[in-house]
């Protein structure tokens, strides 16, 4: 019986010979991004978080800045009171946000607040992955999520920054009041979360003071979204009491508490009145550092503004949407108006950056086949490389050590006329003046925003004699005549040179009084001036 030569044999016939010259139809090829995506979020960003950040850890010279928060929160918990004892112009909430790792001494404390800071930007990326698929952009939300991640190590953000906690609390507050389908003004869940939020910002503002316009930024829209929703008018001003009263209720509260201590005049001033006080850097030296700060940002800024031509596919996202291009705008807002704008200025206006370039990274072709691997790439580069220089420029932890080694551990206080004030921490030196951060009495620009002459406050200093002086060479923007005023004091007094120890590219410079010379040191770690 003849075989119709129609029939086709079944395709998986091992009988049949294999045609290796037969088209071969392509599979669609994944990228790394897609392969990503298939993990759990979580770990993704937890993995690459780390690996931005390992060169960081256990590093107590990664920011003068957070040297002085956990010598601030040490001293707390020696009795210190920051304004006081302690000055600063930053909020007590920032202090208190280091008492644990303050807790922890040194060395072991170094690492706590820098797994705190860990947890922090992992759960801010996590949001705005959240927030981006919430405003349509679910597709991009990863990229979005790792580009912060990335950029933070090039603002200076690889370890305690003020910015990398308060971040979580910003972008925690936006999400709690995202326009909802639906929504009507009577709904006491909504205005419950908006409340909830406003609150979050007066914490955030007890972090620090330059959440303002982000804070000032979602209370106006707010108010607005009430409009929207034809609340009566006599509702939407008491609403906006409530909520105006929330984001100030944590600043009132330490007022209050200062107040109590009979020292409400000190906090006000160090708090508000020295920021006003305080004078600006030279021209150039503002030119430079706002083109710095232009560089970090011009990718997502340029990204963020393409991603508002995407299609929304419901009603609701262009009000979400409207919402975050607001958000970005008072952070840019605030970071102009704050000027200095030092590279960890940079961090508060990377979250709405990158969430907002969550659009266009996964919206479009281009967007998620070129640009957002482009981006992510030269961020991954950028965020590398800037903390591995800060490393070298400004030591590790072998070289603090062999310093504290070198100054030694005593009863004598220690005076930092420029230098590293974690040194306090490492030999356990008592101090001699709350005016702790070296540069505030050294640097030009804080001449006559104090509250005390730094002329006379060093006087006063060398009057207690300090056992130990430790100075770094000179700096651009150092007031010279606070400089020669102490080397007169130390030469006047007998100091002699202990010895010069690396950290970083600079040589720290340790003196030492004759101990005939020296004043018993007070038995509190910290001393108001006479």
């Amino acid at each position: 019986m003849a075989v119709c030569s129609d029939a086709l044999p079944p395709a998986d016939d091992p009988a049949l010979p294999v045609n290796l010259y037969a088209p071969v139809i392509p599979r669609p090829r994944r990228s790394i991004l897609d392969r990503l995506e298939a993990l759990p979020r979580w770990l993704v960003l937890l993995v690459v978080a780390i690996a931005t950040r390992w060169v960081a850890f256990g590093n107590p010279v990664t920011h003068v800045d957070e040297e002085f928060y956990f010598v601030t929160a040490q001293g707390m918990l020696n009795g210190a009171l920051p304004f006081v004892d302690i000055w600063d112009r930053k909020p007590i909430g920032l202090f208190l946000l280091y008492l644990p790792a303050a807790a922890a001494g040194v060395p072991g404390g170094i690492w706590v607040y820098q797994l705190m800071a860990l947890a922090s930007v992992v759960c801010t990326a996590l949001l705005i992955a959240r927030v981006a698929e919430r405003a349509g952009w679910g597709k991009g939300a990863l990229s979005a999520a790792l580009l912060y991640l990335l950029l933070l190590g090039f603002g200076d953000g690889q370890g305690g920054q003020a910015p990398v906690f308060y971040n979580l609390l910003v972008i925690g507050a936006v999400s709690l009041v995202l326009p909802r389908s639906g929504e009507v003004s009577a709904d006491r869940g909504r205005i419950l979360r908006a409340c909830a939020a406003m609150l979050l910002i007066g914490v955030a503002l007890q972090i620090k003071y330059s959440v303002l316009f982000e804070g000032g930024f979602l209370g106006v829209w707010l108010i607005w979204h009430e409009w929207r929703l034809k609340t009566p008018v006599a509702k939407i001003v008491l609403r906006s009491a409530i909520y105006g009263v929330l984001a100030w209720a944590p600043t009132a509260a330490a007022w209050l508490a200062y107040i109590a201590m009979g020292h409400g005049d000190a906090w006000f001033y160090a708090n508000f009145g020295s920021i006003l006080d305080r004078q600006s850097d030279p021209f150039w030296v503002l030119v430079r550092a706002f083109l710095k700060i232009a560089l970090i940002l011009a990718l997502p800024l340029i990204v963020s503004g393409l991603s508002r031509h995407i299609p929304a596919s419901d009603e609701n996202m262009p009000r979400v949407r409207h919402l975050l291009f607001g958000w970005l705008i008072a952070s840019v807002v605030g970071l102009i108006v704050f000027g200095s704008w030092f590279n960890h200025y940079a961090l508060p206006v990377m979250v709405p950056a990158s969430l907002c370039c969550a659009g266009y990274f996964g919206a479009t072709e281009i967007g998620r086949r070129y640009v957002a691997p482009t981006i992510l790439l030269a961020a991954a580069i950028a965020g590398s490389y800037t903390p591995w220089s800060a490393r070298w420029h400004r030591g590790n932890a072998q070289q603090l050590e062999a310093l504290a080694v070198g100054i030694g551990r005593g009863a004598g206080c220690m005076y930092i006329h420029s230098g590293n004030s974690i040194l306090y921490s490492y030999t356990g030196r008592c101090m001699v003046s709350p005016w702790v951060f070296p540069s505030h009495l050294s640097r030009e620009r804080e001449n006559g925003a104090l509250g005390v002459d730094q002329l006379a406050e060093v006087d006063r200093i060398f009057a207690k004699r300090p056992e130990i002086v430790v100075m770094r060479p000179e700096y651009y923007g150092e007031r010279l005549i606070v400089r020669r005023r102490a080397e007169a004091h130390m030469q006047a007094l007998g100091y002699k040179l202990k010895g010069r120890w690396p950290l970083g590219d600079l040589m720290i410079s340790v003196y030492e009084l004759p101990a005939a010379r020296i004043i018993a040191p007070p038995r509190l770690a910290s001393t108001k001036p006479a």
